[in-house]
């Protein structure tokens, strides 16, 4: 990652949530801090800010001290919210809080404590969530609108498409016309494309363990599935967006680009393999 960081000149990272396994942080003095992201991206590409969105493996912990100010004290890079927006000119990031929608988390925890400070009652929650982002959405002027959650709306990996998502949250995005959902969740990276919409969804979560073997194909179309470690990046001006999926050595597994001339023109798609 700090190889490509440097040849891109990237400006931010983003990760895409369970930032800390398995059961989040216990405190805002857990070392996991340090020994999880501190100790590790230490190329000096990677010294830039850090938007981060909470996994539920970061809910099994103590969310609030995630979320609290004090981390950034000790690594100014870690910005870390429930649902926020970042707004970099041509592009707005909409991060949006998806552990929450998931009812198994609720009433069928298993063995696992979640921290729903701040959350509950969920029902109120969700809709104050999705009545904020639509508002935001509708009000964003942004040629490029990206969302970006923990949870799979569509993968063919282990966790396979969020039920809760494609109800709930996917008709918001289709309505404000977002381009790309990136999440994490799943082990793997993909590329998949909605075939009853523009929009592209891209996973990104092979920064850790990867599941090997695991694919049960869905509905829209998979342009890309790689069940390894890895990472992504992206690259983006007024008139194109390019996306590069990389192995744990940096080397290239897969590229794919989306021009948009101007808000008149249609979009055009290039697809690359």
């Amino acid at each position: 990652m700090g190889k490509v960081g440097e040849k891109l000149n990237i400006d931010f990272v983003i990760s895409t949530g369970d930032n800390f396994y398995e059961d989040g942080l216990t405190g805002i003095d857990d070392q996991a801090f340090e020994e999880s992201f501190t100790d590790i991206y230490t190329a000096k590409s990677l010294q830039k800010p850090w938007y981060l969105v909470l996994g539920n493996h970061d809910y099994r912990g103590d969310v609030i001290a995630q979320l609290s100010p004090v981390l950034r004290k000790i690594d100014q890079r870690f910005i870390c919210m429930r649902s926020f927006i970042v707004n970099a000119e041509i592009v707005d990031f909409f991060f949006i809080d998806t552990t929450p929608f998931q009812l198994k988390y609720w009433t069928r925890p298993k063995d696992h404590h979640y921290d729903w400070r701040g959350v509950a009652p969920r029902q109120k929650y969700i809709a104050n969530l999705l009545k904020d982002m639509d508002e935001a959405m509708k009000k964003s002027t942004a040629k490029w609108k990206i969302a970006v959650g923990h949870h799979t709306i569509r993968s063919v990996s282990d966790h396979g498409d969020t039920q809760e998502l494609l109800q709930l949250l996917l008709p918001v995005l289709k309505d404000n016309s977002i381009d790309f959902y990136i999440n994490g969740h799943d082990h793997c990276l993909e590329h998949i494309s909605s075939r009853d919409s523009p929009i592209q969804y891209f996973t990104s979560g092979g920064g850790s363990k990867a599941w090997r073997g695991v694919f049960q194909p869905n509905s829209d179309k998979l342009q890309f599935f790689y069940d390894g470690q890895g990472f992504m990046s992206l690259q983006l001006n007024q008139d194109q967006a390019d996306f590069t999926f990389y192995d744990v050595s940096g080397n290239i597994l897969y590229q794919w680009s989306k021009s948009k001339l101007n808000h008149l023109q249609p979009t055009t798609y290039i697809t690359e393999a």
